[in-house]
């Protein structure tokens, strides 16, 4: 696909005219990743605003024992820039970026952006629904960590990321989670025996989902 597709297929994007589509795409570029690539650290300072376009990329941080503490997965078609202002020339990163799959990324000029797009009243609205779908991983982060116990946590990732956690291996979901993989094997043994769930060869099914967005919720 070319720059021009890429960004008409783009929700975010959809409410520019070909003209405009034609002046965005003339300050943009792409760029491919392979699995395991430190795209970002934290800290960094970006001049570009940057899309997933294909891939799959995760945030961490790094606590001072060295230990890896994961935030969040950011899938395709989202932005993977962090934005806490829109009056900064530069973009700021507050935690490292990785990429987990083979990736493809739109790297959009942030100053031309800003200069022709956001300071003309421009896809401002768009870029404020992807800063508040950011803040609402971070709510989810908070909840996870300091006020759902393991039972809530095991139950929130499968009614919010089924696809994720069936891909996962058991340990990498205890990490995430924060749980011993002893705990994780009796919250989904528990999950099972009170049909809210199945787990055919290792992956796992839900048979009541609202049940499960009860547990996740209670």
């Amino acid at each position: 696909m070319t720059i021009r597709e890429i960004l008409e297929s783009l929700e975010f994007f959809s409410s520019l005219d070909i003209h405009e589509i034609e002046l965005l795409s003339s300050f943009c570029s792409l760029s491919s990743y392979a699995n395991e690539y430190l795209l970002h650290y934290e800290n960094e300072h970006s001049q570009n605003l940057e899309f997933l376009i294909n891939g799959l990329a995760k945030s961490y941080k790094i606590d001072k024992h060295k230990n890896e503490i994961f935030l969040y997965y950011i899938y395709k078609g989202s932005l993977l820039s962090e934005i806490e202002t829109f009056k900064s020339p530069t973009l700021d990163f507050f935690s490292n970026i990785s990429i987990v799959e083979e990736s493809l990324v739109l790297n959009i000029d942030y100053e031309l952006f800003k200069s022709n797009f956001l300071d003309k009243n421009k896809l401002c609205l768009e870029l404020s629904c992807e800063v508040n779908a950011r803040s609402k991983k971070l709510q989810s982060l908070i909840n996870r960590e300091f006020i759902y116990d393991s039972v809530q946590k095991v139950s929130m990732m499968l009614y919010g990321d089924l696809e994720m956690f069936n891909k996962l291996k058991r340990h990498d979901i205890s990490l995430i989670l924060h749980i011993q993989p002893a705990t994780l094997s009796r919250v989904l043994n528990r999950l099972k025996r009170n049909n809210i769930i199945d787990i055919i060869h290792g992956q796992i099914k839900v048979l009541d989902i609202n049940a499960l967005k009860e547990v996740a919720n209670d």
